[in-house]
């Protein structure tokens, strides 16, 4: 399968403060070396939907029982993994998935290239699948700062299908943690909330976002419940295992 890559400014970046306009590469700067660079348009449509439908048939997807705060549940959406021999083996939640090579799925190894060409220097050897298949389906608010990605991990996700949201929100500094010890008010806190702790992107079919530097340790994200998102979404997301 031939990828297509979208004629987009890929080498620019903008202040543009809604990330979402338009198809170019923007770069959004979260503060304190976090990063996150979002393209609404990495793929063409047409590459796009051979993609969805290579994924939605031939990935061997599966939805495992994993474990939340003491109690076993399915995890609400489904999940593949794929990653480079020799790796240390990835656990999350009490589940530690099967390790198929990018042999399996020779195709995959396209979109992993067209990423590392968008990102020079990047050096991806992992991909975790996620297949949304309904509104329901969700990633509750978490941040991927396992020791296995080192401490500045870069994560590039490219989505297929359904847009859903995607929320970025800081996690409490120590200080307002320590305010909260001290029993400062819900009310007085909420006034001192800056939108700059917050963002949303809105992720597309044939999208990439990248996130890179202190995010993971600094920031959390997730992808809620959307009662009106009926379709079937599917995410890949690169990573880099020490």
């Amino acid at each position: 399968m031939n990828l297509k890559l979208a004629t987009t400014a890929t080498g620019s970046q903008s202040t543009n403060p809604n990330p979402n306009e338009g198809g170019k590469r923007q770069t959004v700067d979260l503060g304190n070396g976090s990063e996150v660079v979002f393209i609404t348009r990495f793929l063409s449509l047409e590459d796009s939907w051979k993609w969805f439908d290579y994924l939605n048939k031939e990935i061997p997807w599966i939805r495992p029982t994993i474990r939340v705060f003491g109690r076993s549940c399915l995890q609400p959406r489904d999940t593949c993994y794929v990653a480079s021999a020799g790796l240390p083996e990835l656990s999350y939640s009490g589940y530690q998935p099967h390790a198929y090579s990018w042999d399996d799925f020779p195709p995959l190894k396209d979109i992993l290239e067209a990423v590392h060409k968008a990102f020079p220097g990047s050096s991806f050897n992992s991909l975790l699948l996620n297949r949304y298949k309904g509104g329901n389906d969700y990633v509750g608010w978490h941040a991927d700062d396992e020791k296995l990605y080192g401490s500045t991990p870069e994560i590039a996700s490219v989505s297929f299908g359904c847009d859903r949201e995607f929320l970025l929100k800081k996690k409490p500094s120590k200080m307002s943690q320590d305010k909260r010890v001290e029993g400062e008010p819900p009310s007085k806190r909420s006034k001192k909330s800056n939108h700059s702790d917050q963002h949303l992107f809105t992720l597309k079919h044939g999208s990439l976002l990248l996130m890179r530097g202190y995010t993971q340790r600094d920031w959390v994200h997730s992808v809620p419940k959307r009662a009106k998102a009926e379709a079937t979404r599917i995410n890949l997301t690169f990573r880099l295992v020490l």
